[in-house]
């Protein structure tokens, strides 16, 4: 606590200067192991024939630009071929290992190649995370084919949008989500093969007629060779559809030349530990479970724990049946975790590291004592080129630390620097490098995405004295109350210090006075009540007072997407509703 004088109280200085010696140690830490993923980039660059061409791209556009990269397929088969029998992917009570996975996925492609498909074809992916989702993704790639990885939980208008606008030939589909699929299907008149994932069918279930049985890839009779095919680097590889929770979902585009898979490689290398065993819950259509954590994971010559779907309370027993010893948090998984009731083996784990997206600095120190791990945090985006931004322990709690191998800048709505300490949208060097964001049939989006070579994200965020960065809000989720601008983001944050609410989301709803009038709908801990009428109350001394929401609701739980991302437009077309408090109303 600052006295009077200026001065602080002797625990406070000891603990600031604890904070400042943790953060220069891990600084060495990470030039170190920066030092040591180039250089074995480098050897593997020199080894694959493609050193000098990178070498050229990325000094000529000034960040990490690979123009010679590599499909997701072709890492397997160099894992593959160096570690063999090694165990890659662990999945209920199965394992397979990296030599199981790439003949399974040559397997695929050969039928696949059987029913017509080949280079420049589309196949969407329709599935839940199983073995299976993985091999078609690997096998199609062997093809020169493009993956389209969709979001299972689409239905309706949203599922036939996605089908139709990215052009797939070819549908990837679990037999329970079949009928899905079977109520649009005139309106994706280009999908001609479905392939039907029959595992875990009710007895007696037969492919409908016009369909084929993915288990033919499989089997005795399967051809587990490699196919003589290679892709054109220009060709699609992914489409990575956004969640879509403000609008229409775009589709990012990632070509053969330009996949992420080498420079994901430098990452790995800093963070990783040969035989880290990384854990995913989250659905392999997410960038996050698909890149960071599969893809990741086999540059570390590592395991991959697939789990089914994040439940907080199986959470940790099912982390400590595969022994893992790191995974991602994204949205209000940490949050959530902190708020289970706390048991005594809680720190009874094999996790080393979380890599965590937006982690509040309130309860970041207690999560790691709690669990015995250590937080760092990082900041990417499916569309957002290679810009990442890093704390490895290298910044003060809270932070999302600095660039990694990019240069960035903070702009306000001119176009003009901001000063330290001033929220701005994040904008990011993307030089001369070709395509560095693209999204499918849509010129606009990427003209607007992508401007004088600077990726323009969206986000606000700002930066201390000493440059570190720090997020504030997205742009859309920005909110103008009585003059001021207000970030839904630290609300939130502010809300979740409350003992009884589990987790929540804030938004604008419309205000009389021609501005913005803040709204909170949240979700009670199990057991727990929360008296709305309370909440304003318990804010007055975390907010300002223009940040105080105005509305309170309390429901059972928000509409999300599967990556445990609030779906806010479902909430704002909602607005104020009849079990709404009006903090306002009842205080006049």
């Amino acid at each position: 606590m600052a006295l009077a004088e200026g001065r602080y109280e002797p625990n406070e200085r000891l603990k600031a200067a604890r904070e400042e010696a943790l953060i220069i140690w891990h600084k060495v830490w990470l030039v170190y192991r920066a030092l040591r993923s180039a250089a074995l980039f480098i050897a593997d660059e020199h080894r694959r024939g493609t050193l000098r061409e990178n070498l050229r791209s990325i000094v000529k556009a000034r960040t990490l630009a690979i123009t010679a990269d590599m499909s997701h397929a072709e890492l397997l088969e160099e894992k593959a071929a160096k570690l063999g029998d090694t165990s890659f992917l662990m999945f209920r009570d199965e394992a397979l290992s990296y030599r199981e996975m790439d003949r399974n996925a040559n397997r695929v492609a050969n039928f696949l190649a059987s029913l017509g498909g080949g280079p420049g074809q589309g196949l969407a992916i329709v599935m839940k995370n199983s073995p299976r989702w993985l091999d078609v993704f690997y096998g199609l790639e062997k093809l020169g084919m493009y993956a389209i990885p969709v979001n299972n939980a689409l239905r309706g208008d949203q599922l036939a949008y996605i089908l139709d606008n990215c052009d797939a030939r070819f549908l990837a589909i679990d037999h329970d989500l079949l009928p899905y699929y079977q109520a649009i299907a005139d309106r994706a008149p280009g999908i001609e093969t479905v392939l039907v994932n029959a595992e875990e069918a009710p007895e007696g279930f037969e492919p409908p007629p016009g369909t084929v049985d993915l288990a033919g890839a499989y089997g005795p009779n399967s051809n587990a060779a490699r196919p003589n095919v290679r892709a054109n680097p220009d060709d699609l590889c992914v489409i990575m559809y956004t969640s879509g929770t403000t609008g229409l979902p775009k589709g990012v585009v990632y070509r053969y030349r330009s996949t992420n898979v080498k420079a994901l490689s430098i990452l790995t290398r800093i963070l990783m530990k040969k035989g880290d065993v990384a854990y995913t819950c989250f659905p392999l259509f997410h960038a996050n479970a698909l890149f960071l954590t599969v893809t990741t994971a086999m540059h570390g010559e590592g395991k991959v724990a697939l789990g089914e779907k994040f439940s907080a309370s199986r959470f940790w027993d099912e982390l400590r049946r595969y022994r893992v010893t790191t995974f991602n948090g994204i949205g209000a998984v940490l949050p959530i975790l902190m708020k289970q009731p706390r048991r005594p083996d809680d720190s009874d784990n094999d996790v080393r590291v979380v890599v965590s997206a937006g982690c509040p600095a309130d309860i970041w120190r207690d999560f790691e004592e709690r669990f015995g791990l250590k937080i760092f945090e990082g900041y990417g985006a499916v569309d957002g080129g290679s810009v990442l931004i890093t704390n490895f322990g290298t910044a003060p709690v809270g932070s999302m630390g600095k660039p990694l191998g990019s240069k960035i800048r903070i702009i306000d709505g001119e176009g003009q620097d901001v000063e330290p300490g001033t929220p701005g949208e994040l904008i990011c060097y993307a030089g001369e490098s070709k395509g560095s964001v693209e999204y499918f049939k849509n010129a606009d989006a990427t003209s607007d995405k992508v401007r004088d070579g600077w990726i323009y994200t969206g986000d606000l965020v700002y930066t201390d004295p000493k440059g570190y960065v720090y997020f504030v809000g997205r742009n859309t989720e920005s909110m103008r109350r009585r003059g001021e601008n207000v970030s839904a983001y630290e609300v939130e944050n502010a809300i979740l210090q409350h003992p009884d609410v589990l987790e929540c989301a804030v938004y604008a709803v419309p205000s009389e006075l021609a501005e913005d009038d803040i709204m909170v709908t949240l979700v009670p801990l199990e057991g727990s009540t929360v008296d709305p009428a309370t909440l304003p109350g318990f804010l007055n001394d975390r907010l300002a007072k223009f940040a105080i929401p105005r509305y309170y609701r309390v429901v059972d739980a928000l509409p999300k997407t599967e990556t445990h991302r609030v779906i806010k437009k479902d909430l704002e077309k909602l607005g104020v509703t009849e079990d709404t408090f009006d903090s306002e109303s009842e205080a006049s």
